[in-house]
């Protein structure tokens, strides 16, 4: 609806102009021989046509602003605002003198020409500056804010929404991540993320379905818990064709932090300078650490390859290859570490029986 009465408008405005401004136009050959009302319409369409161009790229420019306005964090667009105000103020101020001066009549554009010049420049050198110094000029403004007692000029950063993608939602362990409490600002899944889950929810294969639908349960019981940190975000680009690209995009223009498990994704945000936090990653960071001597409780699932080996598997599911553990099989037992052995295929443990290194 606005985006006709924006056209309309222009369109409307333009015949006016050129139905009208015909009149200013001096006397030629071409009006001596031409009805004027007929002169005055094709005035007025040309008009209408100019009207019509001007009006779908001034549309075109307040979709794209909108689009911005509407994902753009709160404080970033008080801080430009506030910005542009004072911009706008010191041009008032510094341009005042001109006004005064003496200026010969044939000069006299030169008054308004440099007022607008000057509040342009101004105006954007003030929009600048709060992009830089925004959260600073916010705590002037009010000095009593909580995040002025929580950070200092220089030495700490806010906290970063998280953007959510779809394979960290299915795969569960967000959910336990954020009831740890070690996960900090707000989480946001945008609305496209939410649809390709939907998708996956209604998919003919059954565990693709499976997996769309614990997805969604996970989401709702997360917003359920956290109904002022998981917020559905709105943003959506149509010209951008994958959800990864539209993740990557939202995280840029919000200066979020991407929320994933996804390997080549991550690589891909990494690229384009867009912090991510990996939950894999997170979880190979958080893996205890297992020294020759150290001592675990294991339960032999199964024999090994060699003749007496047993092996067993970790919460983490790292493989722990227990040597006279054959007899154990079925069993819980303690063992000792005697070493330790990264692969490419993952992490292996070799681990003998307590009984039987005390002996030793």
């Amino acid at each position: 609806m606005l985006d006709a009465i924006i056209i309309i408008s222009f369109i409307l405005a333009g015949a006016g102009i050129g139905f009208h401004g015909i009149e200013e136009l001096p006397s030629s050959a071409l009006q001596q021989v031409t009805n004027e009302v007929g002169l005055r319409w094709v005035s007025a369409g040309f008009g209408a046509l100019i009207g019509l161009a001007v009006g779908l790229v001034v549309q075109t420019s307040y979709r794209r602003l909108e689009r911005q306005f509407r994902t753009m964090p709160a404080d970033i667009l008080l801080s430009r605002a506030v910005g542009l105000v004072i911009g706008l103020l010191v041009a008032n101020l510094l341009l005042a003198p001109i006004f005064l001066l003496p200026i010969p009549t044939e000069f006299s554009f030169i008054k308004p020409l440099a007022a607008i010049v000057g509040s342009v420049m101004f105006a954007f050198s003030g929009i600048t500056l709060a992009d830089v110094h925004g959260r600073a000029l916010l705590r002037l403004i009010n000095p009593h804010t909580v995040e002025t007692l929580l950070l200092a000029e220089g030495t700490l950063k806010p906290v970063s929404a998280k953007v959510l993608d779809t394979s960290c939602i299915i795969d569960g362990r967000i959910e336990n991540l954020v009831n740890t409490g070690f996960l900090e600002g707000q989480i946001l899944v945008p609305q496209f993320v939410l649809a390709e889950l939907q998708q996956v929810a209604d998919a003919s294969n059954d565990q693709k379905r499976v997996r769309g639908r614990r997805g969604l349960d996970i989401l709702n019981r997360m917003k359920e818990a956290y109904p002022d940190r998981i917020l559905i975000h709105p943003a959506d680009y149509d010209d951008v064709p994958t959800v990864d690209a539209k993740l990557v995009r939202l995280a840029q223009e919000i200066n979020g932090t991407l929320l994933t498990n996804d390997f080549n994704l991550n690589k891909v945000a990494s690229l384009q300078k867009v912090p991510v936090l990996n939950i894999n990653d997170l979880t190979q960071a958080v893996r205890p650490s297992y020294l020759p001597g150290d001592s675990i409780d294991l339960k032999i699932l199964k024999e090994g390859k060699e003749p007496a080996q047993g092996v067993g598997y970790l919460d983490d599911g790292t493989m722990v290859v227990v040597e006279d553990g054959r007899s154990y099989v079925g069993g819980e037992l303690q063992v000792v570490v005697t070493s330790a052995l990264q692969t490419s295929a993952g992490r292996m443990i070799f681990a003998r029986p307590k009984a039987s290194s005390a002996m030793a």
